[in-house]
Order: C-alpha cells, then structure tokens, then sequence
C-alpha cells in the first residue's frame, strides 16, 4: 500500500513515482499486456493475520487495489479486471454479504469524486456481470458511474460482480441463440417473399430449433473482452474459481503468495516479466488458435 496510505510526506511519494518511471522505461522495451485481470484473495485471512476488525481486511484490500492500478496504468496496460464478487459469495453469512455491499457503494461513490484516480487517469469503468442480481441502491450506483465515465478512453475498469464464468457462458449461449433464430428467421421470410412475390410472415413458435451458433457470436457475447493476456490471483491458489474460464485459454497465470492487500509494486512488474518471457510462445499460440 505505497500510494494510497496518506501517511508519507509528498516528497516521498513523489520520489517513489519518478522511481517507477525509470522501471517502466525499462520495462516497456518489451512488450506490455494489454489486459491484466485479477482474483482478489485474502482479504479475511489478511484480517485474521492482523487481528483487524470484521471488513478490515477488505477496506485493506481496496488501497491496494488503487495502488495497483495506478501500477497498471502508469505502465501502459490498457485493460483491467477485477473479480470483486462472485454469484457464489451470495452463499456467505447475510451480514457479510451485506457488508461487501455497502462497501462496494461506498468506494463506487468515492471514484466518481474529482481527485479519484478514475478522473486522473481518464479511466472508463465498466461493471459486468447478471447485475440485475445487485441490491438496488449498489446497482443505481453502478450505472451512475458508468455513464459518468462512459466517455474517458484512456484506461478501461472491468468490475466482474455478481459473476461467473459458467454464467457468462450461459448468458453468451442464449444472447447467441436469440441473435441466430431471428437471423435464421429473417432470411425464411425473405425466401418465402421472393418465391411467392409476397410478403409472408413466418410464426418464430413453429421453426425448428437452430444450434448453428458462430464462436465468434459466443466471443462477442461473453461479459468480458478482450482477453486477458495476464491473470493474476494472490494467496498463492491457482484455481481459477469459475472467473474467466472461457478467456483464459492463451494467458499467464501468476499466483504470488502475498495477500491481496499485502499486493505490491512488485508483484505487477514480476507478473509483466512473465508475459514478456513467453509471449512469443502466446503470439504463436494464438496465431494456432484462429
């Protein structure tokens, strides 16, 4: 938490920034991902470890977040996800479901405000996810801040809440299936009305179900886009836990053993490292894959 702790002097804070300019410039010889995503683990174990009150550990995690990002934007990454909330974690104690909640509204209110680093970076955030699952006032929230920023371009900020993969890729299917069937139906109108010189409306209830879904029309479709091409999940687990398991067939994972709010400066770099190590192997991979 270098950046957002408000305890060192400016002057610190500044030196530690013109350092980090001089890491990037070395880094961005290479190759920079485009598109970093995150699994924020070890909010609670954090807590417990510190002995923090009940949301200690995710008011912990949300400084360094920001840090994080600030990392990520400052080095050129273009694109960044974070996994804030499973459709699972609704299987949590009520209070600390409702407690991540009000915090999620909380810090959404926070980023609109002017000094936010959203404003500073011109960053356009996004929330996705089944986000008709959201309390209300958190989902009045999340659209107030995604058309307030929906014309920065410089950064984009993908929230996955309220998601899966698994129910993505449902969600991609049916988008798919819908856009298919009036496809297919459009173009049965259009040969009965050049056959018989008329035009003939064909009944949607009486047509064959159709499966000839494009993967392109699944791409499309899913919540998240592009794919990263970095996945980093703190705490040292390596399970992907129902995120972004359609999207991470060509991708770096890196699961460093620090918790998510013991995440530094670090960790971003070595992550980057890693990426710039293999990406012939992914540019090749990729180029397999089309």
């Amino acid at each position: 938490m270098e950046l957002y702790n408000g305890e060192r002097p400016s002057v610190f804070r500044l030196l530690e920034k013109y350092m980090r300019k001089g890491l990037y410039s070395i880094l961005t010889q290479g190759p920079i991902p485009t598109h970093i995503a995150f699994i924020l683990d070890g909010n609670r174990r954090f807590a417990k470890k510190h002995k923090l009150p009940e949301g200690g550990g995710h008011k912990a995690g949300f400084l360094a977040l920001l840090n994080v990002l600030t990392y990520c934007y400052e080095l050129g990454v273009k694109y960044a996800t974070i996994y804030a909330f499973s459709i699972d974690n609704f299987r949590r104690k009520p209070h600390e479901v409702q407690y991540v909640m009000d915090l999620m509204l909380e810090k959404i209110e926070g980023m609109i405000m002017e000094e936010s680093i959203i404003n500073a970076y011109d960053i356009c955030v996004r929330f996705v996810g089944n986000l008709k699952l959201l309390s209300e006032p958190v989902k009045t929230a999340a659209d107030k801040i995604m058309r307030a920023t929906a014309n920065n371009s410089k950064c984009v900020l993908l929230i996955a809440v309220c998601y899966t993969s698994t129910d993505e890729i449902v969600h991609a299917v049916e988008e798919s299936s819908e856009l298919n069937s009036n496809e297919v139906c459009n173009n049965q109108e259009l040969e009965e009305a050049n056959a018989t010189g008329s035009s003939t409306v064909i009944q949607t209830e009486n047509m064959e179900s159709y499966s000839g879904i494009k993967l392109v029309d699944l791409e499309k479709n899913t919540y998240i886009n592009p794919y990263p091409d970095v996945l980093i999940r703190t705490s040292g687990e390596t399970r992907l836990s129902n995120y972004l398991l359609w999207q991470t067939t060509n991708c770096i994972l890196y699961s460093p053993y620090a918790l998510w709010p013991e995440i530094g400066l670090r960790h971003v770099v070595w992550s980057v490292i890693n990426f710039q190590r293999h990406y012939s192997y992914l540019e090749k991979h990729k180029e397999y894959l089309k």
